[in-house]
């Protein structure tokens, strides 16, 4: 073993390491938005309402998120005129199904969460006055997305290793990094190891913050319980 090569090539594992944070960041920003009003969609009683999200969701949930990545990224070129677009970017491609998976996984999250809401909270909003709308936006939304966290911690940590697919169309992410060290240098240990230990330190960076964000908005159950 000869981890002297990790040295010289810490500046593309530095690139690959921003790659991933920004990609999965950005990623689970605009997946959380288009969750949301997916996952309220679900719960809807309205099945012109709910049937476009079950199938988005099933359809998602239901495919590696490998093969989404290969729909996306060789896909639309047959089906569209992609040349002089952002979809000949590799990139956007990755980004594209990182987004589409994770709003996926965070609107069952989301439905799940809404759906376990206490009644005794509900009722004390209809007993205050609000109307359905205040009820939703002002208790039963907020208390959802809090009461979501330690689940939605797990799709967190689910997107960074998931991500690693984004090395397989070109991108130097940190498996992307990897491989062209293992190719310069033939240290399959070497190289992927530090890779490894490179998402371990966003992993539980991630938990640590959760945890935090957890103690805070949910003292209150913890003191309940």
């Amino acid at each position: 073993m000869d981890f002297s090569i990790l040295t010289d090539s810490w500046p593309l594992y530095l690139q690959g390491f921003y790659t991933t944070l920004w990609m999965v960041a950005l990623a689970l920003a605009i997946g959380l938005v288009i969750a949301i009003p997916i996952g309220v969609a679900r719960n809807s009683k309205n099945p012109m309402i709910s049937g476009p999200a079950w199938a988005y969701i099933y359809f998602f949930r239901g495919t590696p998120l490998l093969v989404q990545l290969y729909l996306i990224y060789y896909g639309m070129s047959q089906l569209l005129n992609v040349q002089g677009t952002l979809w000949e970017e590799a990139w956007f491609c990755a980004l594209v199904s990182f987004v589409l998976n994770t709003a996926a996984y965070t609107a069952e999250i989301v439905r799940g969460s809404i759906n376990s809401m206490p009644k005794g909270e509900v009722e004390a909003a209809k007993a205050y006055g609000m109307s359905h709308w205040q009820a939703f936006s002002r208790i039963i939304l907020p208390s959802s997305l809090r009461r979501a966290l330690p689940a939605y911690s797990n799709e967190v940590i689910f997107m960074i290793h998931g991500s690693a697919v984004a090395g397989i169309v070109t991108i130097v992410d940190l498996t992307g990094a990897a491989r062209i060290v293992n190719s310069r240098y033939y240290a399959p240990f070497e190289s992927y190891l530090f890779a490894g230990l490179c998402y371990m330190v966003l992993t539980f960076t991630v938990i640590w913050a959760f945890r935090k964000l957890e103690g805070r908005y949910l003292r209150h159950m913890k003191a309940l319980s």
